[in-house]
């Protein structure tokens, strides 16, 4: 395929008609400015239109401006299928379920606790476990771990580890009520038992950042924002649990390919009808893995106060938001599919909380390390790609090319002479997650803004970074 084939929809958005292959059922999108269309890989390309193929899918397969290629469906993409006769598809959601983001804010300004922001993220290094299997202190039973992965963030508020504006504040309210633990295998769940309060590995971190711009004054003050105030931003998801559930369901749906006569172009697009026996399994075990995620992202917010109170006394911070970026979930009659791609719900809509209804539901995307942050707000143009955005800048080099590539000890140097501080356990990870192995955060975020996909309200800068191993 030439990318020549694209017709130029507008300044931000190009398609391939649903003609350029015979087994296309809708036509395939991406959004991204011209140069941006020419870098992305043939492979990540192909991808959005293997997902066109897929029964029952609607109006479009699409990808947002962070496209990258990912297990059968791209990163960045998103695709929506009808109910009655659509199908489910691990591949489609991702290995990382509601892998998310959770932005803290606290009252004071970046200027107050700069002579002690080195003690703070040495303090939530040590509270929050970061890497590639580090265990928390806690071991649950299976029986606690069911709790969680039926009652999500929501469990652990009820146990003491938040307040009920964090669950307010959260998609979902922090549990996905179609979930069914019995459907999780033994494995899974032994691997998530003691990982709750976990960041793991990649490009998880916690953040700590700065408001260095405000592009919305009206939308900024809805969501509690003023320049140069602190912030803190927490980016994990579902961890070994959540890896397991989707390795689990794909050896199944291999097999249900089959069973149903399901015609795909790649073995890794997996899929099985919504409706079947196998389809509402995984829909139940995944959403035991969003739960999950959302009570792992809350109960490090649980440790993160607990070092904001060691290191500046009963300073609040407060929950602005917790979004997902990989999950599948019941919209009207259409069941979306969201792989790293947020949700953006426009005002007025009823699944947000009532204090952000007059603005849209805020928008967290998540820069590559060292780099800027932004938040921005759903709005209702963001109709035509199922309310959904970008989720963060994209890879454009392997985790293998940058080890091989960037070395990590000048990685830190560099960052720490722009003033930023840096925790981590490995060099490696360093290097897996620097800020040249991504897309410009900016050209990506200015995209979803100029077509109206979500509008930009902040911009954040990091003071300083606890990354996974």
């Amino acid at each position: 395929m030439k990318k020549e084939e694209f017709k130029r929809l507008n300044d931000y958005l190009w398609e391939i008609s649903q003609s350029f292959r015979s087994d296309m059922k809708v036509p395939a999108r991406i959004y991204a400015t011209k140069k941006m269309l020419e870098e992305t890989e043939p492979d990540a390309i192909e991808q959005v239109i293997n997902v066109a193929t897929l029964p029952g899918i609607v109006d479009y397969s699409l990808a947002m401006p962070d496209i990258h290629t990912g297990y059968g469906f791209v990163i960045g993409g998103v695709a929506a299928f009808r109910v009655s006769d659509g199908v489910i598809s691990p591949g489609g959601i991702g290995f990382d379920i509601n892998c998310g983001i959770r932005l803290l804010k606290s009252n004071l300004l970046a200027d107050e606790i700069k002579q002690k922001i080195d003690e703070l993220a040495t303090e939530i290094q040590r509270q929050v476990p970061s890497g590639l299997g580090r265990s928390h202190k806690v071991k649950l039973g299976i029986n606690e771990l069911d709790k969680i992965l039926e009652g999500g963030a929501q469990e652990l508020v009820r146990q003491g580890y938040g307040e009920k504006e964090d669950i307010e504040n959260c998609e979902a309210n922090g549990r996905l009520e179609w979930t069914d633990a019995s459907v999780v295998s033994l494995t899974a769940k032994n691997r998530g038992r003691d990982q709750v309060g976990t960041l793991g590995s990649g490009n998880h971190f916690c953040e700590v950042q700065r408001v260095e711009e405000i592009f919305d004054e009206r939308v900024a003050k809805v969501f509690g924002l003023f320049k140069n105030q602190t912030i803190i931003m927490i980016h994990t998801g579902s961890r070994g649990l959540g890896h397991q559930i989707a390795t689990d369901y794909l050896r199944i749906m291999v097999q249900t390919v089959q069973k149903y006569g399901i015609q795909i172009p790649d073995r890794q697009l997996a899929v099985c009808p919504f409706n079947s026996i196998e389809g509402q399994k995984y829909f139940k075990a995944m959403a035991a893995g969003a739960n999950f995620a959302w009570a792992n992202r809350q109960m490090i917010t649980h440790y993160i106060r607990q070092s904001w109170e060691n290191v500046f006394g009963n300073e609040n911070l407060d929950v602005l938001y917790d979004v997902a970026h990989n999950i599948a979930k019941l919209e009207g009659n259409l069941l979306v599919h969201r792989k790293g791609a947020t949700r953006a719900f426009p005002a007025n809509h009823p699944e947000i909380p009532e204090k952000y209804r007059s603005v849209g539901q805020p928008v967290l995307i998540p820069g590559s390390m060292g780099t800027a942050s932004y938040i921005l707000h759903g709005t209702e143009e963001a109709k035509e790609s199922f309310y959904s955005t970008c989720h963060g800048a994209g890879r454009t080099m392997s985790r293998h090319a940058a080890t091989r590539a960037l070395s990590g000890q000048e990685i830190v140097r560099n960052l720490e002479n722009k003033g930023i501080i840096v925790k981590c356990y490995s060099w490696r990870g360093i290097a897996e997650e620097a800020p040249q192995a991504y897309k410009n955060i900016d050209e990506v975020v200015e995209v979803v803004h100029r077509a109206g996909l979500s509008k930009k309200v902040a911009k954040l800068i990091p003071l300083a970074v606890i990354k996974g191993e």
